[in-house]
C-alpha cells in the first residue's frame, strides 16, 4: 500500500538504486488479469453460496499463505512435523464457527499439540522453541485473524458485510498502489517498506472511502452514511499496518514477495496482508461499536 516507483529497486537492499523515469510509470497490467479472473468467483461465493463455501475458500487461501510464511520463515530447514501441526490448527481455528468448539479451547488445544509437536520434533534443539514459536505465530496471524471474516458472513446480512470488507480493502490496495506510483515522493516507512508512500496512502484513502460510501448508497443501508465514512478511513488504516506487519516479516529473512502464487500480486500472503487487519476491525466495529451480532 502506498508504492513510490523511485524505490522499487531498494526493497530487497539496503543501497537505493536510482530507477528511469519510463521505468517508474510501468504498471504491471498482470495485476489487472489476475484480478479480472478471480474477483467474479469470489463475488459468487460470498454473495451465493452459503457461508461454509466461503470458510472452505478462506481455509484453501489461509493454506497457501500460511505454507508462504513458513516457507520463507525457515527456508532450508522446513519442520515437517511443526508445520503440519500449524496448518491443521489454522484450518480449524478458521473454520471454529462451524465446528462445536469454543475459539478459547480450540486454542488452548492447538497451542497444547504444538508443544507435543516441539517435543518430538527432528530440529536442532537449538532451534526448537524459536520453530514452535514462528508455527504458532502463523497460526494466530493468518487464522485467527481470517475467523474474524467467517465470523462476518455469520452476521445478519453477512454476505454484504463481506462484500463490504472485500470491496473497501480493495480498493484502499489499489488506490494506494496507482497513487504512489503516480505521485509518490515522500516514503512512509523506508526502514520498514522502501515503496510506501504518504501520497499513496492519501490516495488508498480516498478511493477507500468513496467505495464505502458507494457501498452504503449501494447495498449496505445498514451502515449510515457516518459509518461508511468511519469504515473508510479504519480499514485504510489497519491494512496499512497489515502490509506494513507484512513487510517487516519479509525484510527480517530477505525477500521480496511470499511467493509467485498470483501472477502480478507477488503471492497469496502478499495479497491476504491487507485483509488480516482490516477483516478484525470492520468485525469488532460492527459488532462492538454498532451491536450486531451472529445469529444463534
Amino acid at each position: 500500500m502506498g508504492h513510490s516507483p523511485a524505490t522499487d529497486a531498494a526493497a530487497d537492499s539496503p543501497t537505493l538504486v536510482t530507477t528511469s523515469p519510463a521505468a517508474t510509470r510501468r504498471f504491471d497490467l498482470r495485476r489487472v488479469y489476475t484480478a479480472a479472473i478471480l474477483a467474479p468467483a469470489i463475488y459468487v461465493v460470498i454473495h451465493y453460496l452459503p457461508p461454509w463455501a466461503l470458510t472452505l475458500l478462506l481455509i484453501a487461501g489461509g493454506f497457501i499463505a500460511l505454507m508462504e510464511l513458513y516457507r520463507i520463515s525457515f527456508q532450508s530447514r522446513p519442520n515437517r512435523l511443526l508445520i503440519g501441526v500449524g496448518l491443521a490448527t489454522s484450518a480449524l481455528i478458521l473454520a471454529w464457527r462451524h465446528l462445536p468448539f469454543a475459539l478459547a479451547d480450540l486454542l488452548v488445544v492447538s497451542t497444547l499439540a504444538l508443544l507435543v509437536a516441539m517435543l518430538f520434533s527432528s530440529s536442532p534443539i537449538e532451534h526448537r522453541l524459536k520453530d514452535t514459536t514462528i508455527t504458532l505465530f502463523g497460526m494466530l496471524y493468518v487464522g485467527l485473524t481470517l475467523s474474524t471474516l467467517v465470523s462476518t458472513r455469520l452476521l445478519p446480512s453477512g454476505e454484504l458485510f463481506v462484500l463490504f470488507v472485500a470491496l473497501v480493502t480493495w480498493a484502499a490496495d489499489t488506490g494506494a498502489y496507482y497513487a504512489g506510483t503516480l505521485w509518490g515522493t515522500h516514503l512512509l516507512a523506508p526502514s520498514v517498506s522502501p515503496k510506501k508512500t504518504g501520497e499513496g496512502v492519501l490516495g488508498g484513502m480516498a478511493l477507500a472511502t468513496g467505495a464505502a460510501l458507494l457501498a452504503h448508497a449501494w447495498f449496505l443501508p445498514q451502515l449510515s452514511l457516518l459509518d461508511a465514512l468511519v469504515l473508510g478511513v479504519l480499514l485504510t488504516g489497519s491494512g496499512l499496518l497489515g502490509d506494513l506487519c507484512e513487510s517487516v516479516i519479509k525484510r527480517s529473512v530477505g525477500v521480496k514477495d511470499s511467493g509467485g502464487s498470483l501472477p502480478g500480486h507477488g503471492g497469496m500472503l502478499d495479497r491476504l496482508d491487507s485483509l488480516l487487519f482490516t477483516a478484525p476491525t470492520f468485525y469488532y466495529y460492527v459488532t462492538c461499536v454498532r451491536g450486531i451480532w451472529p445469529l444463534p
